[in-house]
């Protein structure tokens, strides 16, 4: 059987031989007791990079999103975050079970401006609303296309936000590639937060782990809480150095991925069952819409199956594709004439 072309996500790539080789050669320890020296070495240079005091190796995103929302906020508290964040829709009610906050959603397209986060605080000193004590950006919006969030204006937000005493964190599971993207530096885009969710599972193709990023005392606290939720492991080190290959190897490669995403989103939008705003393919995830008449994103996933190209549904009428280092270019050219094949 030939191997599907899999576009349904970043995260579904495979260890390279070059990163199983230098997972099996990892120095390891027990985490716990700081004597896993590839995971101490992969924090401190993720901290350096961030431009952050400290760092911290969890599992996963959600892990490091759940633990982030624990250490800057209290139950009851308010969150503001980008309409269709992943914090609100791709988490199982994380937010509300682990941490007991409300999100209030904003915005559009995955970005919000200065005003909008500044109309969602609520008034203080009323006992009927909750207080808004965090506003978190995702940086790129995974539902949104991958867009990558303004620095002018994350900026503007962020200084709203300490005006008022409110603290801020930035998802950025796919950071890397909105440094790429924008051609500015992880740190730059990381300056403006107290702390920094970053993934290695997804465009670095590391079979797992994320990383927390902010001051001393905040990743002291993250660290209790990281134990709290079942994450404190033991000999991390495996996964570390996946993390710290990825970062050698696999970064600059990220836009070859957004190439080829563009690529697909034009093959794509030339086809009158889709509605494809290019200007929202900005780095490797492409969501389409399908016109009326055309059969539904669940009809379409499945006969793309058949045609050997794995994509998601991500509404009745919507369809994500993601690119990554698995799929090549050719890939994208295959996938993008058997989609538009389907769809005509």
């Amino acid at each position: 059987m030939t191997t599907p072309i899999d576009l349904r996500s970043d995260t579904v790539t495979r260890p390279t031989a070059a990163m199983r080789a230098a997972m099996a050669a990892a120095e390891v320890g027990d985490d716990q007791y700081g004597e896993d020296v590839t995971t101490t070495r992969l924090q401190e240079r993720c901290a350096a990079l961030l431009g952050k005091e400290a760092a911290m190796w969890l599992p996963s995103g959600t892990m490091a999103n759940q633990v982030a929302l624990r250490v800057l906020t209290r139950p009851g508290d308010e969150v503001v975050t980008s309409r269709e964040a992943h914090a609100g829709w791709h988490e199982t009610g994380g937010a509300a079970a682990n941490a007991g906050v409300q999100l209030h959603e904003v915005g559009a397209g995955g970005v919000f401006t200065q005003a909008e986060f500044e109309a969602a605080i609520k008034p203080r000193g009323l006992p009927v609303f909750p207080p808004t004590t965090l506003v978190q950006i995702e940086n790129t919006h995974n539902r949104a296309g991958g867009v990558v969030f303004p620095q002018a204006e994350v900026e503007r937000i962020c200084a709203a936000a300490r005006a008022r005493g409110i603290a801020t964190f930035l998802d950025g599971a796919r950071l890397w590639n909105a440094s790429v993207a924008s051609g500015r530096s992880v740190a730059e885009l990381a300056a403006p937060f107290d702390l920094v969710a970053v993934a290695f599972s997804k465009g670095l193709g590391a079979p797992g782990g994320s990383l927390l990023a902010g001051r001393h005392e905040l990743i002291v606290l993250a660290n209790r809480h990281r134990r709290m939720l079942g994450g404190a492991m033991r000999q991390t080190g495996h996964y570390a150095a996946a993390a710290l290959h990825g970062l050698d190897h696999h970064l600059d490669r990220l836009a070859d991925d957004h190439r080829h995403a563009r690529q697909l989103a034009e093959a794509l939008a030339g086809s009158p069952a889709v509605r494809l705003d290019l200007a929202t393919v900005q780095t490797n995830i492409v969501v389409f819409h399908l016109a009326e008449g055309a059969p539904d994103a669940a009809t379409v996933v499945a006969r793309a199956r058949e045609q050997g190209v794995l994509l998601n549904a991500f509404g009745a009428r919507t369809v994500r594709a993601v690119t990554h280092l698995d799929v090549d270019e050719a890939q994208v050219r295959a996938a993008a004439e058997r989609l538009r094949e389907l769809l005509g």
